[in-house]
């Protein structure tokens, strides 16, 4: 019984640290985009910011950049990076990125 017991502990310590890491996932998702468009999403200027823009807004033009079907310079490196992230992934950080207040 008392092994029962146990298991059942580590098996709700274990959910528990997953949904923590879940939580953030979002967070270091978009952790990654920093270095262009400032961190958390507010940009300090001549890259956009993606604090505060619309879900459905960021989603798709992660996803034209994932397909091709938006070009420019950006997309130089925005359909490589687009290619790398899930479906998930991407709504996950536009999430993330939809609750942040805009920079300056």
């Amino acid at each position: 019984m008392k092994t029962i017991g146990l298991l059942a502990a580590c098996a709700l310590m274990a959910a528990g640290a997953a949904a923590a890491q879940d939580r953030n996932l979002g967070r270091n998702l978009a952790a990654q985009c920093a270095n262009c468009h400032g961190t958390n999403g507010q940009s300090q200027g001549g890259i956009p910011g993606l604090a505060g823009q619309g879900r459905a807004y960021l989603i798709a033009q992660m996803n034209a950049f994932k397909t091709g079907q938006r070009s420019g310079p950006a997309s130089t490196i925005m359909h490589q990076l687009a290619k790398g992230y899930t479906d998930e992934q991407i709504a996950l950080m536009a999430d993330f990125f939809a609750a942040q207040k805009p920079g300056k």
